[in-house]
């Protein structure tokens, strides 16, 4: 299955004058997709930050993406840090300044034409009939900050990134964690493939533990569904 990591670039999430949309959001539709989410990452408005996290995760990853930093303003330096973990210069792509010049017209200033200037080698995906591209530098798609837009561009390139979705199978309990935790540990001995996890809801009356297993082989999600179900203490289908 496609692997993927997210970055998320701001100063204002870190300082919590905005609240983090994007991880959420990515998590869920990347999980629709059946692209794996291994890493997400929230760094400061920094070069050396934003290179040195960009080039690990492109090392370690099939995709990855990035958010914010994209703009006219002083701290968007999303493009330049991903230029420097590449070790590319930047350039003004001829496309990209004919469609800011088209739609800006006076208004296109120098600050402007920074949104232009790309990592060099970068490709231009004009998935969806998009009026702006997504820019994409090998394997790392470059997305705006903005919920509202990088929801819009990311669901027009979403095609690219797909693989099997999860199936998922959750179990539940009102007994104490420590009940079922030896046959856990024995099941997910038994079926590596299946991915089991075990979450108290303590906030509930009577408080409960879900138990999630998820995995793309059916049959063995299966087997250690009814592996629980007929020794574990108290664990029935979750409703």
């Amino acid at each position: 299955m496609p692997t993927a990591g997210v970055v998320i670039i701001g100063n204002e999430i870190l300082s919590g004058k905005f609240a983090d949309e994007n991880t959420p959001w990515l998590v869920r539709r990347l999980r629709e997709l059946g692209c794996d989410l291994l890493r997400v990452a929230v760094i400061p408005d920094t070069l050396a930050e934003i290179a040195a996290e960009v080039a690990a995760q492109s090392e370690r990853f099939d995709w990855v993406f990035t958010t914010g930093g994209v703009g006219p303003t002083h701290d968007d330096l999303t493009f330049a840090g991903i230029a420097q973990a590449f070790g590319v210069p930047l350039h003004h792509h001829p496309d990209l300044t004919a469609i800011l010049r088209a739609k800006l017209g006076e208004a296109c200033n120098e600050a402007a034409l920074r949104m232009a200037e790309i990592p060099e080698g970068s490709a231009l995906w004009w998935d969806g009939g998009v009026v702006y591209p997504l820019v994409v530098t090998r394997n790392v798609c470059i997305f705006p900050g903005v919920p509202s837009l990088l929801k819009l561009k990311f669901d027009k390139v979403a095609h690219r990134f797909a693989g099997t979705p999860l199936s998922v199978r959750r179990l539940h309990t009102h007994q104490q964690e420590s009940a079922i935790a030896d046959r856990l540990t024995e099941a997910a001995a038994r079926w590596p493939a299946v991915a089991i996890g075990s979450y108290p809801r303590l906030d509930e009356v009577p408080m409960r533990v879900i138990v999630t297993l998820e995995g793309r082989d059916e049959s063995a999600l299966a087997a250690s569904a009814a592996f629980l179900l007929d020794g574990a203490v108290g664990l029935t289908e979750a409703p």
